[in-house]
């Protein structure tokens, strides 16, 4: 046989385990059978026992409780009993039997002393109980055992290998080996290619680090990943760990924080012992801002604050005296404004990568991620489903395609189809339809005017978001909803603005000239109006008497007094407020001038409930401001079909009774 081919012996390994089972088995026979396991032991019957005793066997007898009897042996009449065991009878040998009644044993025995034939002692015990005994004497100390533990593990936060009082100043990291089954790669990620551009070279550096280090680079201490909830910040941290061939410790930032004080600086000091063992490694902290809030915010904190001792030990060992080489940190947050400043200074978080909402492009490929796994009909169009979700995130785009399917196994459907993805933009954005809500037919006529007003102001202005569903149809907290598709725009200018302000005051201005009293409905757009104002003219410098001029603040060091005075103060409101009415006046004028066709809109709108772009157009014309969204979107097909759902951008008519806030797809297009 060739020495390469040649298997290694297999020795086995000696177990202690079996000699601690072997050496407690021989121990409780031992003690079950009280210290008498050498000598012989033979049942008898009872009329075999009363031979024995009229023979003279019999040395010594015991009477149990439970009409047992023990008789032993006198050594020198062993041999006539135990014959074939007589070498191996032990000391005492022993016969036991069962006694039909104690009294006749009694009176046997007497008869037997009378005549000469036993001379031993006759001794009345009670039976031992071997196994209650047991269970007395160490079920008190399993159960003080099992106390214990338990209140270990809950004082500690956990149980698992954690779970003990010497591992309380323990790291709790999550460490990922390279050979990680279901491991995540940069190609599950998509979109966010200036993000993953960022991070790949971070895993470059680590794989080839003479490849920089030759050219007199150095590696960065860490990368602060940072970004509305939901884009993908930590999923591009779990594809930096299926992409590094390097050990990868993943944590959260509340992992530090513990009710002992000095818990989480020792955490930080055992985490980054680990990280040196493993070195070159990579450190994920989740959630950062959970343990790196900026220090001396809170006055009712001491000066023994456990975070900021945390805090401190981490600053520290990011960029202290110690040497932490081939060790990156990577962090997470969406709060990057209450972060410490020192922790982002260069030298502990050298980049900040910012992961933002995806565009356009960006979300074709997100679909394409989250609709690998569904079964889709042939009517799904990705470029539609994309342009119909500005401001989503990837998060939000991944429940749209869940809901999708939810939707499609509701109506038993085999394939899921545009439809469905329709129905689930619809029910995310605006929430669920309430067709069986009830409302008088006053209340639905105010409604219909109402959203007739937002959609000729929408269809006559020519910056306002094209219109793309009216309907009264209660959803959610909303008894009607104008639904638009928005541009995407990275810049906004006045005018657009100010077209989008009016046409969010047409559903207050058609009450009031159609019907001649005003309702509780427009609340929603009241409040997203002034919202707007107050940002154009107070921190983007876009009134005439206050040009030029921002008086946003964003550091928190300072007082919290307002940046302005008094008088100033005065003038934004006076601004604001002659903004407004403008746009009200002017919102006034064009539904004026279009009643008649706002008056057949409206009936149109309580006769159907729902009524599409389309719709409107045959009331008012083709619209002379089309753009290119309402190109694409009728390029696509929107169909005129009551059950037929559009998107996004909602236009609310609020419910009198409720306060609700600003719409999150109103919110998503909104520049200031």
């Amino acid at each position: 046989m060739n020495k390469d081919t040649k298997q290694p012996r297999k020795v086995p390994q000696f177990n202690f385990t079996w000699l601690y089972i072997v050496a407690g088995a021989v121990l409780l026979f031992i003690y079950l059978n009280g210290g008498n396991g050498s000598s012989m032991v033979k049942e008898a019957d009872y009329s075999e026992l009363k031979g024995y005793i009229a023979k003279g066997y019999v040395s010594e007898i015991k009477v149990f409780d439970n009409d047992e009897v023990e008789a032993y042996i006198q050594p020198d009449s062993a041999k006539y009993i135990f014959t074939e065991k007589s070498a191996r009878m032990g000391e005492r040998p022993m016969v036991t039997s069962q006694v039909g009644s104690k009294e006749k044993f009694e009176e046997f025995i007497d008869t037997q002393e009378a005549e000469g034939r036993f001379n031993g002692t006759i001794k009345y015990e009670t039976k031992p109980d071997y196994w209650g005994g047991i269970f007395w004497n160490i079920f008190p100390l399993i159960l003080f055992i099992g106390i214990w533990i338990f209140l270990m593990r809950r004082m500690n936060g956990g149980g698992g290998a954690q779970g003990n009082v010497f591992s309380v100043g323990k790291s709790k990291a999550k460490l990922f080996e390279k050979d990680n089954a279901n491991r995540i790669t940069f190609k599950d990620v998509a979109g966010q290619e200036e993000a993953k551009q960022e991070v790949q070279e971070i895993v470059d550096f680590l794989r080839n680090p003479q490849r920089y280090t030759d050219l007199g680079g150095k590696i960065p201490k860490g990368a602060l990943l940072v970004g509305p909830p939901g884009t993908g910040k930590t999923l591009l941290a779990k594809a930096v760990a299926g992409e590094a061939e390097v050990p990868f410790f993943s944590l959260s930032g509340s992992d530090f924080v513990e009710m002992f004080v000095g818990v989480g600086a020792s955490r930080v000091r055992d985490l980054f012992r680990q990280a040196k063992e493993k070195a070159p490694c990579i450190i994920f902290i989740d959630e950062i801002d959970a343990v790196g809030r900026a220090r001396g915010k809170n006055p009712s904190m001491g000066g023994n604050d456990e975070r900021e001792n945390t805090l401190n030990q981490l600053l520290t060992e990011m960029d202290g005296f110690g040497t932490n080489s081939g060790i990156i940190v990577m962090a997470a947050t969406n709060r990057v404004d209450i972060l410490d400043k020192a922790l982002l200074r260069a030298g502990r978080f050298d980049r900040q990568i910012h992961v933002d909402l995806p565009d356009l492009n960006e979300r074709k490929e997100v679909f394409g991620v989250h609709l690998r796994p569904l079964k889709l009909d042939i009517s799904v169009d990705v470029d539609l489903l994309a342009r119909q979700t500005p401001g989503f995130s990837g998060a939000d785009i991944a429940n749209v395609c869940n809901e999708a399917a939810l939707i499609a196994a509701r109506h038993q459907k085999k394939a899921v189809d545009k439809q469905d993805f329709l129905d689930a933009v619809d029910r995310i954005i605006g929430g669920l339809e309430k067709k069986t809500k009830v409302m008088t037919d006053k209340e639905k006529e105010t409604i219909a005017l109402h959203e007739a007003g937002h959609a000729t102001l929408s269809w006559f202005l020519e910056h306002a978001n094209p219109l793309i569903k009216v309907t009264i149809v209660p959803r959610g907290r909303a008894l009607g909803a104008a639904w638009y598709l928005p541009e995407e725009r990275q810049i906004t200018t006045k005018e657009q603005m100010l077209d989008e302000m009016c046409a969010t005051l047409g559903g207050r201005a058609a009450e009031e000239l159609f019907i001649g009293r005003i309702s509780t409905g427009a609340m929603n757009d009241l409040e997203r109006v002034t919202k707007q104002a107050y940002g154009m003219i107070a921190y983007a410098g876009m009134s005439e008497k206050l040009a030029n001029l921002c008086y946003y603040n964003n550091n928190a060091d300072m007082s919290f007094q307002r940046p302005y005075s008094e008088k100033t103060a005065e003038l934004i409101d006076n601004e604001v407020k002659g903004m407004i009415n403008e746009q009200y006046e002017r919102a006034k004028t064009i539904l004026s001038e279009q009643s008649e066709g706002h008056r057949k809109l409206a009936n149109l709108l309580m006769e159907r409930e729902v009524i599409f772009a389309e719709d409107v157009e045959n009331i008012f014309g083709k619209r002379p401001w089309a753009s290119r969204s309402e190109e694409i979107f009728e390029k696509n097909g929107a169909t005129t079909n009551d059950d037929t759902k559009t998107n996004t951008n909602i236009n609310e008519h609020e419910a009198p009774q409720e306060n609700a806030t600003e719409s999150e797809a109103s919110e998503k297009t909104t520049n200031l």
